[in-house]
């Protein structure tokens, strides 16, 4: 089989893979701030469906490269995480209005400085990126550990044995299929764990079809839903921050994305795929969701399925947003047990730091230097990646990016780099 060159169906059934791959976190920042907010049902239900509409009108802009825009990677944008907490903080300290202007204001600086900051590709060598991108990977396993134990650490009933029944199995299913399956069944494996451990998680009870009952059958997206933005100083700059920092993390992930098929990322490309994503944030205010950034969980898909046209991102966009407009369908896709998408993330997200580590390999390891450079970045990044709060003393600007992982390893790499490729008056990577 000619892996570029599925039929529809088959380019349906993995852009399918690809939405699952990316969905329970495209809905966590709705839930999690919609809850935070006091928000009511009817609230919670369009802003988790427009939401996940935009997540596929996001990922279209990015994947239309043109003149302007889109870099036409095959790459899945949803809410940035990191953006969360600010957020909750801005709407409560604030009002939900002044959360909408601030995001919308952050998207057009992304715009306006996109092809200024595609300048620091020459400062993401091999030895940057590929410890960018291994701690991309190391920081997101802890996630899907806590979704195979049920998702809240904190929980009294974390790591029911249910939940480890069926997460666990969805791993081995996942391997059976790529130990034992050929051709397209081998690529899907994603998507065929999902759905036989959602299959045995059903037998155990732990699916309920309740909330496709109750979800409605179409929903439109408004512009302003909560009301027109309104701007605030500290807000904007505080989502600016967040901007900067989904900018540093989306450009690990457009260059691993480069690595595995073969492509040159170039400034502008980079320049595009920055726009696209400020364009996504400018849309997230319009319609009263969130700032899109591009999914690193879609990585694993790419690398464990073999098939990297993007043929099947087009369909995962198209069903994303068919979903936003059809909550019954969306609803269907949120029974799938955290467990069980724990599971399928371990995988992904193993796959990830794999292909940091085969990045690294391309780096000289005689030269102290180097080995100092990914020591030190992992090793800051990882920290970080699992006590942020060590950081919880120092102001709350600083915290935004010291509290982040991915951005510490970025920047301690890039810094080292630099530190000692002038001290050595030539570039040893």
């Amino acid at each position: 089989m000619d892996k570029q060159n599925t039929n529809l169906g088959k380019q349906a059934i993995l852009g399918l893979q690809h939405l699952l791959a990316m969905y329970s976190g495209a809905v966590a920042v709705p839930m999690l701030i919609g809850t935070a907010l006091h928000f009511n049902s009817a609230q919670m239900t369009y802003l988790i469906s427009i939401d996940i509409f935009m997540c596929g009108l996001a990922t279209a802009v990015q994947l239309f490269r043109n003149k302007y825009f889109g870099i036409g990677l095959p790459v899945v944008l949803g809410c940035a995480i990191q953006a969360v907490a600010p957020l909750q903080m801005i709407g409560q300290h604030f009002s939900i209005t002044t959360m909408y202007g601030a995001i919308i204001v952050a998207g057009i600086f992304v715009v306006l400085i996109s092809s200024q900051f595609a300048r620091i590709k020459k400062l993401f060598p091999p030895v940057v990126t590929g410890s960018l991108i291994t701690v991309i990977g190391l920081s997101l396993i802890p996630i899907a550990f806590q979704n195979i134990g049920g998702g809240n650490s904190l929980a009294k009933n974390f790591g029911d044995i249910k939940c480890l029944a069926t997460g666990f199995a969805t791993v081995l299913i996942i391997l059976a299929f790529q130990a034992f399956g050929k051709g397209f069944l081998k690529s899907i494996s994603i998507l065929l764990g999902l759905i036989f451990g959602t299959m045995i998680a059903s037998t155990l009870g732990m699916v309920s079809l309740e909330p496709v009952a109750q979800a409605s059958w179409f929903h439109l997206p408004q512009p302003f839903y909560f009301g027109a933005p309104s701007f605030e100083i500290s807000s904007c700059i505080t989502m600016i921050i967040i901007a900067v920092v989904s900018m540093v993390e989306s450009t690990g992930v457009f260059l691993a994305i480069g690595n595995i098929i073969n492509k040159d990322i170039t400034k502008q490309d980079l320049t595009k795929g920055y726009r696209a994503e400020g364009l996504a944030q400018i849309l997230g205010g319009i319609f009263n969701t969130f700032p899109y950034t591009t999914f690193s969980n879609n990585v694993g898909v790419l690398e464990l399925s073999g098939i990297t046209s993007k043929k099947p991102i087009y369909w995962a966009a198209g069903f994303l947003m068919l979903m936003g407009l059809l909550p019954k369908i969306g609803a269907l896709v949120s029974i799938i047990p955290v467990s069980v998408l724990g599971g399928a993330m371990l995988i992904m997200f193993a796959i990830v730091v794999v292909q940091g580590v085969n990045m690294l390999s391309q780096v000289d390891i005689s030269k102290s230097e180097n080995i100092l450079i990914i020591a030190t970045s992992i090793g800051l990044g990882l920290g970080v990646s699992v006590y942020p709060q060590i950081f919880q003393q120092l102001p709350k600007t600083l915290q935004l990016f010291l509290g982040n992982g991915i951005v510490v390893a970025s920047f301690s790499a890039t810094m080292l780099n630099l530190l000692f490729s002038k001290r050595n008056k030539n570039k040893f990577y």
